[in-house]
């Protein structure tokens, strides 16, 4: 079959666009970004790629469609596939008919940590030898792809709660019939999508009717927007951190804990990463690893040797004592917990957030308040402020301790933050986009 994927440079959509080509299907594809490395990366496939906008891709007269969700109506390509009666589906869709069926799943859903958590616990499966297969948001750096098929029964997906496509409103987690699915936590996020909480609970409780009765679902107890979805009902085991399974921080910064499963002895992990945002990923990881039969030891093994996903709090480089990190933060509680978690690890100088609240919700300026406690464990905080930000003014009496500027160009940013930056100093720069390349920017003025 002639699958042609629209929006195909981004992770999701290229990583089926690699999956489709594995299970030998002919695969092009258009985008309206089509640069490395993803256009590399899909060009080594053999997948040839043309422009979204130039309707001469159809000439090909692929079997099937594949929409990205970032195409909306009134796109001349998605006009075209209506107009021409061409077949057409959602990424989820397809993969739900064309892999996942017939694949034990495992789904990592939640607001936070999707990304790092489906990366974690993909590589404990392949340090225990069961070579699964997955499809994660991100670059997995043990793995150095974002897809593959893998040998085993097992495939691990990153769950996703924003929606399928223009006529699909439904998350892309409701398709991926998980028999074990982890839901890490739950806040209120994709304000351009869903009008309050209470609507991303139902699209995960959508995903919850979906789980067989021999499935399992793991939460945190004490996670109360989680509880709560799984309250309006559950008919698969229920595995829950911090009633079946305990943690137990060992350092401060979390880069040592342990963890043990009902009665058993505890096992203990040490590893690069810290954070207790991480400590949660990690135990959730191995949990789920621990349903499909791999035991925690095993799993705090793989764990050991784990390299986080790129851009999560990633060392981009160190110049004269000052270091560089970029982290993909995207929402308030993710500001505060990496920030909290480099506090607690940093011994001496100073941390300079630099944000760019970039994310439709972030610029709608819905989480305002949150967003002036949030970056309360940095001694300086730089912010990109977009012109349709007119609402932000920092709040200085929610947090005078730490400084707070704004700047609406990149480059005045770069030079303020380099001018008073000393040895020992940390920079790190939060945001889910390319900020300009505002980090390599940084390291050569610095």
């Amino acid at each position: 079959m002639h699958l042609h994927i629209l929006g195909i440079c981004g992770t999701f959509m290229g990583g089926i666009a690699a999956l489709a080509s594995s299970l030998g299907h002919k695969v092009t594809g258009s985008d309206s970004n089509v640069y490395p490395p993803m256009s590399t990366q899909l060009e080594n496939q053999g997948i040839s790629l043309s422009q979204l906008d130039d309707l001469a891709q159809f000439d090909t007269n692929p079997d099937l469609v594949v929409i990205g969700n970032a195409l909306s109506r009134g796109h001349p390509a998605v006009e075209y596939v209506l107009n021409n009666n061409i077949p057409y589906n959602s990424g989820p869709e397809w993969l739900r008919e064309n892999l996942l069926r017939d694949r034990w799943v495992l789904a990592v859903a939640g607001t936070h940590g999707k990304t790092t958590t489906t990366s974690m616990l993909t590589w404990i499966l392949e340090y225990a030898g069961l070579k699964p297969g997955f499809l994660i948001g991100g670059v997995a750096q043990n793995f150095n792809q974002s897809a593959r098929l893998g040998e085993s029964p097992f495939f691990i997906i990153e769950a996703d709660e924003y929606d399928s496509a223009f006529f699909d409103k439904r998350a892309k987690c409701v398709h991926y019939l998980p028999r074990t699915l982890i839901i890490n936590n739950l806040e209120f996020d994709h304000a351009d999508i869903y009008a309050n909480l209470e609507a991303i609970q139902t699209q995960l409780h959508h995903a919850v009717r979906t789980v067989p009765e021999h499935g399992c679902v793991l939460s945190f107890a004490k996670d109360e927007a989680v509880q709560d979805t799984l309250a309006k009902g559950c008919w698969s085991e229920q595995r829950q951190i911090g009633k079946e399974w305990q943690v137990k921080a060992l350092k401060p910064d979390f880069s040592e804990f342990e963890v043990s499963y009902k009665n058993s002895a505890p096992v203990k992990l040490a590893w690069s990463l810290f954070g207790e945002h991480n400590m949660h990923n990690g135990v959730m990881a191995i949990a789920a690893a621990h349903h499909v039969g791999v035991k925690p030891d095993i799993a705090v093994q793989g764990l050991s040797e784990f390299i986080n996903v790129k851009r999560r709090m990633e060392l981009r480089g160190e110049v004269n004592g000052v270091r560089v990190y970029d982290d993909f933060a995207h929402h308030p509680t993710a500001i505060k917990t990496s920030l909290s978690g480099l506090k607690k690890r940093n011994e001496k100088g100073r941390i300079i957030a630099v944000i760019e609240p970039r994310s439709n919700t972030m610029k709608m300026g819905i989480h305002k308040d949150a967003l002036d406690a949030s970056w309360q464990d940095a001694d300086e905080v730089w912010v990109k402020v977009d012109p349709s930000m007119a609402w932000f003014t920092p709040n200085t009496d929610v947090n005078a301790s730490t400084i707070v500027n704004t700047r609406t160009k990149t480059d005045d940013i770069v030079y303020e933050v380099v001018r008073t930056a000393n040895a020992d100093d940390t920079i790190v720069v939060m945001s889910n986009g390319g900020f300009d390349g505002i980090h390599q920017k940084l390291l050569e003025a610095l």
